[in-house]
Formats: structure tokens, sequence, C-alpha cells
């Protein structure tokens, strides 16, 4: 992994690329993909097998492990722990969605359903989205834009696949997920990081840099807004900067728009889905999880283009096959009828946010903003260097439980994410633990 000399800040990570071997017999012939062994021994002992690697190829076993469950891992079990670690809302799913996924159980909708969902969910989620977008007010999005996944984290890892191949160049705002980071690296891309600055008035894009980093060969570029961890949401004038700078290059972009909803300004948050129109390049990726309080039944959707549905509809066979139809039926009735459960939501979030990133402000050494989205405060404890070790030490000495912000990326050390999708009280519980540990250290 190097810096790049003409962009400071920005990261690039090439994957050791398989050896390629030409065919004999002069040009034209074409060559092949070997693959790279470690030196063995001429001859093996007679009577001996060689031994060789059970390990993963090298691609699987670059990727990071997770530094939120590494944490997680040293305080679960342990009763005494509050823990705001995971990205997921403290409430169950409300109960007239589970309603919807025990009927279709007991009218026994246990088989197999269409590649891309159900007809029905595919209609909803495309009225959904014309509510919300019309394709920049050019035309409504129909069913032929969505395909049905298996969880968002799937719809990301189907969009990347159908994207994206080995060698491709793809860029990412950070810091962000790590999930986002490391799929492309899965398929053997390029990935090349480009952080977001963290001022007193909170985390900002620079649109220039940005723009001069996607130069023309790069594949697509990744961005998640709101943000996880930072909560940092682009603005109209950045989104329509870069949707003309990749339609000149080709480029693909792909929305992680999991918090779309989760936006402290007015209605949901700047889509690129509001300015693309259906010949775009434009991709969004979107979860059942936090809207409508779904984390555990796994169901999210893809809106693309609708020659790439087509594409993705033949990978989602040779992946999933299909989500599972009950839980499809819970996600219609989810998202026909629970904007109540959206707006409950939000006002909970916003009221948390203001509560914690208050309280979070008056701990001499910690620096917080206020997030405009999402449903994290990232903040920065002046002095710690290894977020890691600080969040252990958080878990072990203090009972609380937070993600450290390498999580997210190199620029997120000596920051700390806390998801403040709990109640009042247990923050007020978690603020004293931080407190405590913070002044006596």
């Amino acid at each position: 992994m190097g810096t790049s000399d003409e962009q400071p800040g920005v990261t690039t990570a090439r994957p050791q690329l398989p050896l390629r071997l030409p065919l004999g017999g002069g040009e034209g012939r074409g060559e092949v993909v070997g693959i790279r062994y470690e030196k063995m021994p001429d001859f093996p002992i007679a009577n001996e097998m060689p031994i060789l690697s059970l390990a993963a190829r090298p691609a699987v076993q670059q990727l990071r492990s997770s530094k939120i469950r590494e944490v997680a891992n040293a305080g679960m079990g342990k009763k005494d722990v509050v823990a705001f670690w995971f990205g997921e809302p403290d409430e169950v799913t409300p109960d007239f969605i589970r309603q919807a996924g025990i009927e279709a159980l007991n009218r026994g909708e246990t088989f197999y359903t269409e590649n891309l969902g159900i007809p029905e969910l595919r209609d909803a989620i495309g009225n959904y989205l014309s509510r919300l977008h019309r394709l920049g007010g050019t035309g409504l999005i129909t069913s032929d834009n969505i395909a049905v996944t298996s969880s968002g984290m799937s719809a990301l890892m189907l969009t990347t696949q159908s994207l994206v191949g080995p060698g491709d160049r793809v860029v990412i705002v950070t810091p962000v997920w790590p999930n986002l980071v490391e799929i492309p690296k899965i398929l053997g891309a390029e990935t090349v990081t480009f952080p977001l600055s963290f001022t007193p008035k909170g985390w900002t894009l620079d649109l220039e840099r940005l723009l001069a980093t996607l130069e023309p060969g790069t594949r697509a570029v990744y961005i998640n807004s709101p943000n996880n961890p930072t909560g940092w949401t682009i603005d109209r004038e950045a989104q329509r900067a870069i949707l003309e700078h990749c339609r000149m290059h080709g480029i693909w972009i792909l929305g992680d728009d999991a918090y779309q909803r989760f936006f402290y300004g007015n209605g949901a948050a700047p889509s690129f889905l509001d300015i693309a129109d259906a010949r775009d390049r434009v991709v969004s990726a979107n979860t059942f999880s936090k809207s409508w309080l779904m984390t555990g039944w796994r169901l999210g959707w893809i809106m693309a283009p609708k020659e790439l549905i087509a594409n993705l509809g033949t990978l989602l066979e040779y992946n999933t096959s299909c989500a599972p139809c009950f839980v499809q039926r819970a996600g219609i009735v989810a998202i026909e009828q629970g904007e109540p459960v959206v707006a409950r939501t939000l006002t909970r979030l916003r009221k948390a946010r203001d509560f914690l990133s208050a309280r979070l402000r008056e701990i001499p050494g910690i620096e917080a903003t206020l997030p405009p989205g999402a449903m994290y405060a990232f903040f920065k404890v002046h002095g710690v260097s290894d977020s890691l070790a600080f969040c252990k030490k958080l878990v072990s000495d203090a009972g609380l439980g937070l993600a450290p912000g390498i999580a997210f990326g190199p620029e997120g050390e000596g920051f700390v994410r806390w998801c403040f999708a709990a109640s009042e009280e247990r923050l007020a519980q978690g603020i004293e633990r931080l407190r405590k540990m913070v002044v006596h250290r």
C-alpha cells in the first residue's frame, strides 16, 4: 500500500496479480493465467506428499479483519458492559412487519422465488423510490430498475461483482464502513481511498481533489452518504459536479444509501437519483435494516439501469438464488406502511444525537461535532493514537463498548464511533463511564 504523489492522503492498494504466461506460437495466441507458488523442493522425498497451503487465496487472506468485532469479542458475555459498538437500532422490528412475515410462513411461502425478487416487492420499491426521486424528474423508477437482495451488504457485493474486475481502479470516499473498501479487493481491484477532512464544523469533502483523483480509466467511485461513521452528507452541488465528471469519463457511481432517511435536514438526504437520468452509470444500494428496524431480516435492494438489472439476475442465481419469500412479504408491508416508523425513528435519533453531542463536548479532551446524518457520533479523543487499544481499555476498565476509529481506515485513527440509536438513559450511563475514563487516564 502506498500514497499517491499527486494527491496527498489518497491511498492506493494494489492487488498481487496472478502470473500470466504467454501461450506458444507467436502473437494472437493469448495468454494463460497461472498461480504463483512458493519455491518447493525440486523433487519430494519418496512416498511423501508436498506440503500445500490449505488457506484461502492471497486476496482473501489480505482482507482486514473487523476491529469492531475485535472490541466486541472482548466484551461480549460481560453483563456490566454498556455497548454502542454495532451500527444497529436498539428496538425490535415493529409488530405489523413481523406479523406479515409470520403470516407468509403460515401460508407456506417457504419456496424459491424469482431471482430478482417477487414482483410485488419490486413494484413497491420502485414506487417508493419514485416518490423520493423520480430519476432526476425525467421519469419514474419502475420494477425493471430493481433487484431485491438478501441484505444491503449483498447489494454492494453483487453490484461490485457486476462492475469490477481484477486490476480495475475503484475510488472510495473514507473514513467509511470497512466492508465498502474490502469488497473490491476480493475481486482483485485496485482500491484508492480518498479521505474526508475533519474540521471544527464537521467532516468536509475537498471536491476539486476528489475530481482530480477520479482520473480517466477509473472504473467506479463509491460514496456512502449519509456516512458511516462520520455522519457527513454530500450536498447537491458536489453531487452535480461528480455526476458531470463521471459522465465525461465513463465512471460508475455506486451510492451506498443505507442511511438516506436518517438525515437531519429537510426530507431524505441528497441522492444521485435526484439528478441522474436513465442512461447514467449510477447505482444505488439500499437496505431495510436501518429505516424499518430490520437488521436481522437481511433484506435490501439495488436500483440500477435496466440493462444492468438483467445481469444482476444472473449473479443472484449464482449467489443466493433469491431472498426468502416470507422476508420479502415483510418488506412489502414495511415499505408501504412503514412511513410512521421512519418518522418516529428519525425524531428519536435527532433527540439522541443532540443529547449525546452536547454531553461529549462537555468532556475535556474530546472534540465532537454535530453529524448531519446517519446515527453515529464520530469524535476525536486527544492524546489517543491507538483507538483499538483505547476501546479495549474502555471495555475492560469502564464497561463501555464503542467502536475504534481505525476500524474505518487510517483516516479514523484517534477517533471513536458511538452509535446513538439508544435511549437517553443508556446514553447518559455511557457518558458517565467515558467521562471517568478520559478524565482519570
